[in-house]
């Protein structure tokens, strides 16, 4: 595979692009997907979906790239369906493994006392590199 992407994830999100859209648009090419439909697709799932603290924007993100890396586009007898969805909560346990949670409110400790557990940039870091250790190595390697 070629070099690591994490810091252009997340340079892309401290330059204006939600968490979702850093992580989709940060890998949209490999996928044949062009940035400006990357950008579109994922533009609701900021702020843990449509700014409603709930599953991490990032984590949705990631979620996406697996599932358009292993469907087999099939609209009549889709196939894949389980073995996505498997890959996606495979996906979200490692992040969660890393950072106790996939809740964006919790993440960032809204309405908590106490700090929060990553900043939004880290959640971006931290779903980008899980991209590149367990999805990526599977289907480019």
């Amino acid at each position: 595979m070629e070099k690591s992407r994490v810091d252009i994830a997340v340079n892309k999100f401290k330059s204006g692009y939600n968490c979702a859209q850093a992580v989709v648009c940060t890998y949209c090419d490999l996928l044949g997907l062009d940035e400006e439909t990357a950008f579109a697709m994922s533009e609701a799932f900021g702020t843990g979906i449509a700014r409603m603290q709930e599953t991490c924007g990032s984590v949705c993100g990631m979620i996406m790239l697996a599932g358009l890396l292993n469907s087999d586009k099939n609209l009549k007898e889709p196939k894949t369906k389980i073995q996505s969805l498997t890959l996606g909560k495979e996906l979200a346990d490692k992040f969660k493994e890393m950072n106790t949670t996939v809740r964006c409110r919790e993440l960032k400790s809204v309405g908590m006392d106490r700090p929060p557990i990553r900043s939004c940039d880290g959640c971006v870091h931290d779903s980008a590199e899980i991209i590149e250790k367990y999805l990526l190595k599977k289907y480019f390697e």
